[in-house]
């Protein structure tokens, strides 16, 4: 009877032992992933950045003077040419 009883709780600690080493190997999957995911995030926040910075560049009042200016003949108008309107 000793003998089944100690092979059960050998059978127990050994499944006991896969379990935590199973749990182990399952967290650092995840725990790659995660450092993996987290990069693709400061990777997409970089790029974001630049895409922010060059909007503002190509939307800048004076770039869009100037091709206002070189593209469509646009000036502005004389002084005596403006006329204002009141309310």
């Amino acid at each position: 009877m000793s003998i089944l009883f100690l092979a059960g709780l050998l059978l127990m600690v050994m499944g006991s032992a896969i379990g935590v080493v199973y749990t182990k190997h399952e967290s650092r999957k995840l725990f790659v992933e995660l450092q993996q995911l987290n990069r693709e995030i400061d990777e997409l926040n970089i790029d974001w950045g630049r895409l922010q910075l060059e909007q503002s560049a190509w939307s800048s009042h004076g770039r869009i003077e100037k091709m206002a200016r070189k593209r469509l003949n646009m000036e502005l108008p004389a002084a005596d040419k403006v006329v204002y309107i009141k309310r």
